[in-house]
């Protein structure tokens, strides 16, 4: 019985549920402080000023070679101390395996039996196996073990925390088995019982905390038993058991891939073999009993690798992390540990990786090999001697669809994994190797630190067990993409490609049966695709004449039919319905809905697609048709036109030079879009040329202006006094409206700081800026009548109008043309912080950023390619990044290289204490982070980054469970019980009240028709929202008192929370009495703030739109 510390050392059978690193890091408790702190050693000068030795010097050179900087060798180094096992533990475990050891040792034999006698077993422990069909040849004894062994990564040292499994084989003796054992499930159902004899006695010890079966690698061929410690010790190991027969039981070529172990008769319970029948090879079955007899020649094998090469134990720690970070190491045909260091252990061998790299360069070119090698197409093998009687790699390829075989040329260590998955795995290291080369990029936090669930990276669709089908043929057909459906379709659709949940079978107990394939639940499988190819309406398929067009046709069904193209070419073609962007990215719904029904008889009741479940909360309108997109493709197209009528007016003293759009809907990112409107004239008060708002009526609809920044061209004649060209301005603005008015007939409304202008339905806001104006704002005159220039208020919020703003919406714009759904994410964004009530908290420029920001730099991802997937990364980004010591960089138009980037966050790092608790650096704003200056402030941004955490959370589990009842607006839901008081609001007076996540059932009328063909009309009523009036009256009458919360998007309640400090009792003066009374405290008179006469302060201002306020007294006291 090998234990820690002997010479033998492997990896195998190795992984289990380990939860990822990130955790074990967060979790890792620190170590005890020694005794006394170690004292800093003096050195001499001659030592200070010594020369490098070559050791440090070689470490230099790597260093800068291989890692972007020292800082990412010393958190790799710092990542393996964490998730490394301590010596403290390792003795814990070392007792733990000795005591199994006497204990395995003493359990009885038993009397033999046949097989399917099982009445020996007591009641308590039921067998681990399906045994389907139940009748099959055989005797059975339980015999002691001949052998025990720890084989795996715990003595290999790459166990990696926070779930230690501790792997020992238990040789069954050879006197247990008959002839022929290989046939019909002979030998797993011995192996089963085995376990079966040893749960049943190990149960009864105190030893254990638990004993319980599971499937290895959830393959329902391989059950295994985990033992774990009584007490508080039971998460330090899970301690498992395999059951190995001796490696010489079975002549190995019985075991070929070509050859049959499983007799189809015996499986269809027919009394005799149909005649003239050739059996099937039963390549998986055979691979599973080989995969028993090596694994203590797999220990060998790996123990010779590691010897003397240190860098194999960091480097396979290392990539046991990013496996478990891409939830790529658990479940059925998983890339799981031992497989990760066979193939380390296959580049040694092969030269590829050299005994003297460290766990870093390991990582690499393992990452590397994976990236460039295809084992679907060509398989590799570890076998040295070309012996002429074993298979070869093409007959493992006709088997297997990915081929690695072991050093004894028998067993194909990925016979359990699809192409799909490996597909899956090797797409992930092609990513990993770019992100470890982008200087842009964080390779250490995005690559070993950053959890990858499959809901953040695709979107997802499930198949419910409604249907009656084997579950194991449809898994098969769906998710292989060596079967015709998957394959074609990757064929059919190469933006398109499948990412699987791996099946996991749980573990259960002693006393239960077995889970069956059908235990399994819904199967999930993700969908990666290029938004602008998925989402197009046309599949063209081969010409008609085409031998092709057969195949085509079959695969796509009544779908296909035949088209003439422009060319003048006839050709298959598939046609889907959509015609908003919305339907547009439903498209692969269609196709997969289509697919399973046509091929796999799938019913569409029992799939359940999550890829756009989010999208009813930025729905416009009632119908039920798009999200906005064009809304918003119309603004556009109706402000390039005014664009080009303001460059083209005549009789105007100066050209216009620019004309640049800053409202969001000018960058795709309004909430809810304008809608071209017309209004009603009876609904409203009529002056002379324009309309008022009707005090007998409802609120009209809110109509936003969509501010334009007209830049005039400089000339002497311009003033410098900064009041004269407020003047000049305003002319400006008077000429522009009627030269619009007269050239090209737009109802205008000229005002002293802007123009409105009535075009296609909707209202544009013009405004005049001059390029020096800022300038001219920023002197100041010293008292010794100097001018100097300096920053003030009003010229920082002139260049953010007329400079960043405009910068900015072009920048964005530009991003939509590349990321078609960063528009719809970043509303998505803005819908669920409106909803939170903190949209007055935190700008909407600096959630277009944050959006931005993923889009940019989506490592270790790729770009959304739905709004519901950028959503949920916009929520996790929120969540998790580290505000206080780290600035977001976001480089639109790459316009930052990667020294710029580190030189900033060097900067930031210095000067924190001064700077935003929420850092934004973009090209054009690397030091001053203007869009998130003045908010949010630390309490906010605690308050977000909670909200965003549990709105994932529970967003997560409703989309990866969409069969439950959950309502996934539920995040777009306030907790109110939060704050301290409530302003209810009358619903006939929220203009907006249609854009609210909950929507009424009936509206009433606004005063407005969908209209963008009007011309000569009163002008509307532009901008006018009671609720946002009334707050601005509330926030400048008690904003010492309160803050005030609220959701501009048809939000029905003002949230009030008081400010704890302005209860504190305050000395009794007459100039502070707003607000307050008068009371006494210790026989002094203090006043306190007169909470009864603010509330009804409340009602008084907001008379005719509050409804009620509703106090929580008890969630205040004076």
């Amino acid at each position: 019985f090998y234990l820690q510390g002997s010479p033998e050392a492997a990896e195998e059978a190795e992984q289990g549920p380990e939860p990822s690193a990130g955790g074990a890091v967060r979790r890792g408790k620190r170590a005890a402080p020694a005794a006394a702190a170690p004292q800093p050693a003096k050195l001499s000068r001659a030592e200070l000023y010594r020369p490098p030795t070559s050791e440090e010097l070689t470490q230099l050179k790597e260093t800068e070679d291989l890692f972007h900087s020292s800082l990412l060798r010393l958190q790799i180094e710092e990542l393996l101390k964490e998730v490394t096992l301590k010596e403290k533990k390792k003795k814990k475990i070392d007792a733990f395996l000795h005591e199994i050891n006497s204990l395995l040792s003493a359990i009885p034999e038993t009397p033999e039996t046949e097989l399917t006698d099982q009445a020996w077993l007591s009641e308590g422990v039921k067998v681990p196996f399906l045994q389907v069909p139940f009748s099959v040849k055989g005797r059975f004894r339980f015999v002691p073990p001949a052998e025990l062994k720890v084989v795996g990564s715990y003595l290999l040292g790459t166990c990696v925390r926070p779930e230690i499994n501790v792997d020992i084989a238990v040789t069954m003796p050879r006197e247990i088995f008959q002839d022929k054992d290989n046939l019909n499930q002979r030998y797993h159902r011995k192996r089963a019982l085995y376990l079966s004899h040893i749960a049943q006695h190990l149960s009864k010890e105190k030893l254990f905390g638990s004993v319980k079966f599971a499937y290895m690698n959830s393959n329902h061929l391989k059950p295994i038993l985990l033992l774990r410690p009584q007490g508080k010790d039971e998460k330090v190991v899970t301690v498992r058991l395999h059951a190995c027969p001796t490696s010489d039981l079975f002549k190995p070529s019985r075991f070929y891939p070509s050859k049959n172990n499983v007799r189809t008769a015996w499986f269809m319970e027919q009394s005799t073999p149909k005649e003239g029948t050739t059996e099937p090879p039963t390549p998986h079955y055979n691979n599973s009993i080989l995969c028993d007899t090596v694994m203590l020649s797999h220990l060998h094998f790996l123990s010779n690798a590691a010897t003397d090469f240190p860098g194999m134990k960091d480097g396979v720690a290392l990539l046991k992390v990013w496996l478990n970070q891409r939830q790529l190491s658990k479940g059925l045909g998983c890339f799981s540990g031992f497989l990760v260091s066979m193939l380390v252990a296959y580049l040694l061998m092969k030269r590829k990786i050299v005994k003297m790299m460290s766990g870093y360069q390991v990582l690499r070119s393992t990452l590397q090999f994976l990236a460039t090698t295809d084992l679907s197409v060509t398989g590799i093998s570890l076998a040295k001697d070309a012996d002429p009687s074993l298979p070869v790699l093409d007959d493992f390829h006709q088997a297997f669809e990915v081929v690695f075989v072991d050093p004894s040329g028998l067993v194909n260590l990925c016979a359990d994994m699809t192409a799909s998955k490996y597909h899956q795995v090797q797409l992930e290291a092609k990513r990993s190797m770019e992100i470890l080369d982008d200087r842009m990029v964080d390779g250490f936090q995005v690559l070993l630190m950053t959890p990858k669930p499959i809901g953040a990276e695709a979107a997802c669709s499930k198949t419910s067990e409604l249907f009656s089908c084997n579950w194991g043929d449809l898994l098969d057909e769906t998710c292989s993409s060596s079967t015709p459906i998957s394959q074609q379709l990757l064929l059919q659709k190469p933006h398109l490609s499948l990412c699987l949940m791996f099946l996991i079978f749980p573990q259960w107990p002693i006393d239960a049966d077995p889970p069956k394939h059908k235990d399994v639940g819904p199967l999930t499988f993700g969908l990666l695709f290029v938004p602008e190819f998925a989402a197009s309406t046309l599949e063209k398929g081969p010409q008609a004449d085409h031998p092709e067009a057969l195949e085509f046709r079959t695969f796509w069904g009544e779908k296909s039919e035949l088209r003439r193209f422009q060319d003048g070419s006839i050709c298959e073609a598939v046609v889907w319905e959509a015609s908003t962007a919305c339907q547009k990215r439903l498209i692969p719904e269609q196709i997969i809905r289509h697919l399973l029904k046509l091929h796999a008889d799938i019913p569409e009741s029992s799939i359940c697609y999550t890829g756009a479940l989010l999208e009813s909360v930025i729905r416009t309108g009632k119908e039920a048709g798009g999200t906005g997109e064009e809304a918003m493709v119309s603004v556009v197209c109706s402000y390039d036109d005014l664009s080009r009528k303001l460059w083209n007016l005549k009789e105007l003293p100066l050209m216009v030079t620019a004309v640049q759009g800053v409202h969001p809907a000018l960058r795709y990112t309004d909430v809810f879009p304008p809608i071209p409107m017309k209004p009603i004239y009876s609904f409203h008060k009529r002056s002379k040329h324009f309309l008022l708002p009707s005090e007998e009526k409802p609120c009209p609809a809110y109509i936003t202006p969509l501010k334009i920044i007209c830049h005039m061209e400089g000339s002497g004649q311009w003033p410098q006094d900064k009041g004269a060209i407020k003047r000049i301005k305003a002319a400006f603005h008077l000429q522009l409206a009627e030269l619009l008015r007269q050239q090209h007939q737009l109802v205008c409304r000229p005002a002293v700081t802007h123009t409105d202008v009535y075009k296609d339905g909707y209202v544009f806001r013009l405004q005049v800026a001059y390029h020096r104006e800022p300038l001219i704002l920023k002197e100041v005159v010293t008292p010794e009548g100097m001018l100097k220039y300096q920053d003030t208020e009003e010229s920082r919020l002139l260049e953010l109008e007329t400079l960043h703003l405009p910068y900015l919406t072009s920048s964005l714009h530009g991003l939509q043309q590349q990321h078609p759904v960063f528009g719809s994410t970043s509303r998505l964004a803005k819908r669920w912080i409106s909803a939170q009530l903190l949209s007055d908290s935190i700008s909407e420029e600096c959630v277009d950023l944050l959006v931005a920001f993923l889009f940019l730099h989506p490592a270790p991802f790729t770009p959304p390619s739905s709004p519901q997937v950028g959503f949920l990364r916009f929520l996790n980004l929120l969540a998790t990044f580290d505000w206080k010591n780290n600035p977001l960089i976001v480089n639109l138009n790459t316009g930052l290289t990667g020294e710029q980037a580190v030189g900033r966050r060097n900067k930031f790092v210095a000067s924190r204490s001064r700077l935003p608790v929420m850092f934004l650096a973009t090209p054009k704003d690397q030091w001053s982070s203007m869009w998130t200056q003045e908010r949010p402030s630390a309490q906010i941004l605690q308050r977000l980054v909670l909200l965003a955490s549990e709105s994932l959370r529970a967003l997560e589990e409703q989309l990866m469970d969409p069969l439950s009842d959950q309502d996934v607006k539920m995040v777009f839901r306030p907790p109110l019980d939060f704050y301290d008081v409530l302003i209810h609001l009358n619903p006939s007076q929220i203009p907006r009240l249609l854009e609210s996540v909950d929507r009424p059932v009936k509206s009433v009328s606004r005063g407005v028709v969908k209209n963008s063909s009007a011309m000569n009309i009163l002008f509307p009523v532009v901008d006018y929202d009671p609720v946002q009036l009334y707050l601005q009256e509330l926030r400048n009458a008690f904003d010492d008192l309160a803050l005030f919360f609220y959701d501009k998007h048809g939000g029905e309640v003002i949230a009030v929370l008081w400010k704890p400090l302005s209860f504190q009792p305050q000395p009794f003066k007459v100039s502070s009495m707003r607000g307050k009374k008068v009371t006494t405290l210790n026989n002094e008179l203090v006043c306190i703030p007169n909470v009864e006469a603010i509330l009804e302060d409340f009602e008084i201002l907001g008379e005719g739109l509050v409804k009620s306020v509703e106090a929580r007294t008890e969630k205040w006291t004076i």
